[in-house]
């Protein structure tokens, strides 16, 4: 088993060097490095015995067994910029790897490389993983990236056609879905693990705020005259970050300010600013929105200066289904590895499969919780619990179709 945890690694590095960009890796949307991706990797989906198409949105897919796939293990080949190695290719790559050794013949499996995910050419995540649920919709085809080229243009210049989008979606004969990620956090080294089940994935909110106050001469404005938009911005900064340390699971971000006009000798008149807040719960991310949005307008009162939001997301907290999740962390606990529940920060594909299909995730240590960075890694023993884990899932959702594994 360690020989095939080596070349999933080797695989994903692999890939790391096929970019849209020298010396990095940045794979986008439908670009000509993704093309040269799917290329190899469904070289590798046929050494494992697959049959491989690509659909109307760019995913790559392959399926090995008899009759239609009632399993999908999937994610994403596209990275964002600057990325490491593993991010969404080690579940595509592992889940080709787990298929390889079964070699399962009754049992449908299904790999999906998801050609997006990330949302860095459109800014529009999970194109890949909404046109197998079907909610790619004509709206989203008309987005457009920054050289004014749309989504549905890309599509049809990669020589696929949109109007067919509707074969990509999922058959009826598929009852689970399963993805392997890597943490992209420091939790599973912490505390001395290599696997986690996710339990649920994180709601979020996005808001654009604006803190609009008077710019003024910075040597002639008395501070009790003052109307400092920077200020205010501040002091509701500061109180987000105690909002969210005085909330279990809750976490909140302000991760971008700007101050106009900007300059080292003027009272800053405008403030923008960003805020992101996640929960397991919806209703406590809410309840942690309105009260932020409150604090904001406080800040901005005691200065004279007013406060403006607009909200850019709002995405529901999404469960995994809890009897795939109870047999994937009885599956890790049969390989002799512990993986209690984890909630995910982050986003992922599992999130718009979930609603339409039982889904569960399995978690990889991050060694330093570093991700999206070129250091991103894994280790090799971890690698190889998922993969035994996965196996076991899988030999546990059919146990008559899949017979022993060949390590």
């Amino acid at each position: 088993m360690t020989e095939r945890a080596e070349r999933v690694i080797a695989r994903c590095r692999e890939l790391a060097r096929i970019s849209d960009v020298e010396r990095e890796t940045t794979r986008t949307f439908l670009s000509a490095a993704m093309r040269r991706a799917n290329v190899l990797v469904a070289t590798w989906m046929e050494d494992a015995g697959m049959k491989t198409r690509v659909d109307a949105a760019g995913n790559l897919r392959g399926v090995r067994g008899d009759g239609p796939a009632h399993v999908v293990l999937g994610s994403h080949l596209d990275t964002v910029v600057n990325a490491g190695a593993f991010d969404g290719v080690l579940g595509v790559v592992l889940g080709i790897e787990a298929v390889h050794a079964l070699g399962a013949q009754g049992l449908g499996i299904e790999v999906i490389a998801f050609s997006e995910e990330e949302g860095v050419r459109f800014d529009a995540p999970f194109l890949g993983s909404r046109a197998v649920v079907g909610t790619l919709d004509e709206a989203t085809l008309g987005l457009k990236d920054k050289a004014g080229v749309s989504i549905g243009e890309t599509i049809a210049e990669y020589g696929l056609q949109a109007g067919d989008l509707q074969h990509a979606q999922l058959d009826a004969s598929v009852k689970a879905y399963l993805e392997v990620h890597i943490e992209q956090g420091p939790v599973l080294e912490a505390e001395g693990r290599a696997l986690a089940v996710v339990s649920a994935i994180a709601g979020q909110t996005r808001v654009r705020m604006r803190f609009t106050g008077q710019a003024n001469h910075a040597g002639t404005t008395p501070m009790r005259l003052r109307r400092d938009a920077l200020a205010a911005a501040a002091e509701w900064i500061s109180g987000v970050e105690a909002w969210a340390n005085g909330h279990a699971g809750l976490v909140a971000t302000v991760g971008f300010i700007a101050a106009e006009p900007g300059v080292g000798n003027v009272v800053p008149g405008v403030a923008t600013a960003s805020l992101d807040v996640r929960h397991a719960r919806d209703e406590v991310r809410l309840t942690a929105v309105r009260g932020l949005l409150e604090a904001a307008d406080a800040a901005g009162e005691k200065r004279s200066v007013s406060v403006s939001h607009e909200r850019t997301m709002e995405q529901p907290a999404v469960a995994m289904d809890a009897g795939l999740t109870q047999m994937l962390e009885e599956s890790a606990a049969a390989c002799g590895y512990p993986a209690t529940p984890l909630v995910s920060g982050a986003g992922h594909d599992a999130m718009v499969i979930a609603p339409h299909v039982p889904s569960a995730m399995l978690f990889v240590r991050t060694p330093g919780g570093v991700s999206h960075h070129p250091d991103e890694n894994v280790k090799l023993e971890d690698v190889e619990a998922a993969l035994r884990t996965t196996m076991e899932f899988l030999r546990r959702l059919n146990p008559g179709a899949l017979g022993g594994v060949h390590a």
